[in-house]
């Protein structure tokens, strides 16, 4: 990547770009188990539900805006689970394989430890090895798979799950 994207803190003006991301993302990938496309009010409640928990939604951005975002939420709600988060991050379609989402989860390493976290997990569609390869390069290692317990363009899909030590 010539020039690294700015990642900082989402404000409310980034939102229309995550939404655009996400949106893509939905209709063309099995990367998120959903069909339906999310609104901006949607995002919105959705950031400020994140955001009101301490938890970070980052951005990445570049000359034509956001390119990218990424988070993590609790793992499961139960309190033996509260040093455990989940993470997600998402990359525009032109900006994938240059970069950006490893800056992006990398950035959420250091947010995770300062609230205490001790373990950042990924579910990640079975099928995806570019996405599975890329965990792993961010030391991610796999520690299980679910099969058929995902459906999405008539297809059962398979779950895997990778965890990361903060």
């Amino acid at each position: 990547m010539a020039e690294s994207p700015a990642i900082a803190d989402a404000t409310e003006p980034d939102l229309a770009g995550l939404v655009e991301i996400y949106n893509e993302v939905i209709a063309t990938s099995t990367a998120v188990y959903s069909s339906d496309p999310v609104s901006l009010g949607d995002r919105r409640d959705w950031w400020q539900a994140r955001t009101a928990q301490g938890y970070p939604v980052l951005v990445a951005r570049d000359a034509r805006g956001v390119c990218g975002f990424s988070t993590f939420g609790d793992f499961r709600a139960w309190p033996g689970y509260r040093f455990t988060v989940e993470h997600t991050v998402h990359v525009r379609a032109d900006g994938r394989g240059r970069g950006v989402g490893t800056l992006l989860v990398q950035a959420l390493f250091p947010r995770a430890a300062r609230l205490g976290k001790h373990v950042m997990i990924a579910g990640v569609d079975a099928a995806n090895d570019a996405s599975i390869r890329f965990h792993e390069r961010l030391g991610f290692e796999q520690r299980g798979r679910l099969r058929e317990v995902g459906f999405k363009f008539n297809r059962w899909l398979d779950l895997v799950f990778l965890q990361r030590r903060i």
